[in-house]
């Protein structure tokens, strides 16, 4: 936790690392879950990228693959619609994005079943003053203006998941912005935060 003045900035690194606790390794992922507060209010972003700063093919196909679930859930973000219909559709789409990468090979509506083995949590949540603001408002709440919510896909395959391909095993990604409902399009609140793939590797590379 890092605090300055009246900002306070709470950052984790979320998912399991092999105990003992390692330095991250060539070739690995990092997956960053953080936010700040100020003036009583909170946000809360995700973002995965490679510690060597070049996505590998495999790791390049599951982010592409979450990146285009989030940008489609983020079209959604409107009054009238909910968390949870938001979260079908998120499913859907993601029980298709497994089989076109060959880790899921059932039908349809088995894929969507599937689906949730690799996305064990929900597409948002609300977010105010506090992270999950509050969990005691079901998700089936039609959304209204100037309600700000967050939208996290994600994909995690397990690295003894014998159903996935080897390429993709061990790896995770999450995506989460944090998202203003208004009368007309989403507004992003997080939206200067990177996640292009071109964008994300050309920050590594200042940094090397």
């Amino acid at each position: 936790i890092f605090r300055q003045e009246e900002t306070t900035c709470n950052c984790e690194i979320a998912g399991s690392l092999p105990p003992p606790l390692s330095l991250f390794q060539d070739g690995e992922m990092v997956l960053l879950d953080g936010g700040c507060e100020s003036s009583c209010y909170v946000s809360d972003i995700t973002r995965t990228w490679p510690v060597n700063g070049r996505f590998t093919a495999p790791q390049a196909e599951l982010y592409e693959a979450v990146l285009e679930i989030q940008r489609a859930c983020l079209t959604l973000c409107s009054p009238g619609t909910s968390l949870e219909n938001i979260y079908s559709v998120m499913m859907t789409l993601m029980g298709q994005k497994l089989k076109d990468l060959g880790i899921v090979r059932s039908s349809k509506e088995s894929a969507f079943k599937a689906a949730r083995k690799y996305c064990p949590h929900h597409v948002g949540h609300y977010l105010g003053m506090d992270v999950h603001d509050t969990p005691d408002m079901p998700r089936s709440l039609p959304l209204q203006p100037g309600m700000v919510i967050t939208i996290e896909p994600g994909i995690y395959i397990p690295e003894d998941d014998r159903d996935a391909p080897e390429k993709f095993r061990g790896l995770g990604v999450r995506i989460e912005d944090d998202v203003v409902v208004t009368q007309d399009s989403p507004l992003i609140l997080s939206a200067d935060c990177p996640k292009e793939m071109s964008d994300i590797e050309q920050i590594c590379s200042r940094t090397s």
